[in-house]
């Protein structure tokens, strides 16, 4: 994989085991990444919602500020050989 350049935040709760799978993926890439915890957090679960397109689940994952998706998702660009370019871009 070319250098991670992007900026990669995940909104997660604890007990989310497509969160986990999703930080699974991301540090097997090396790629460091914003983990904020929304489990408590009403407000930032709306905002969420409406950051992410009106997606309620999690993870929600922003590359660079733009939503992909959840865990799925991003499984689904890397299976298509999309998401290492992403990431290499910076913000």
């Amino acid at each position: 994989m070319s250098e991670i350049k992007a900026e990669v935040v995940l909104y997660t709760t604890p007990w989310c085991p497509y969160c986990v799978q999703a930080k699974r993926l991301l540090g097997a890439k090396g790629v460091e990444y914003k983990d904020v915890d929304v489990s408590g957090d009403q407000e930032m679960r709306r905002k969420l919602v409406a950051m992410s397109g009106g997606r309620t689940t999690v993870p929600q994952i922003f590359i660079n500020g733009e939503a992909i998706g959840g865990f799925d998702d991003m499984n689904a660009l890397e299976r298509a050989g999309k998401l290492d370019p992403m990431l290499a871009v910076a913000p």
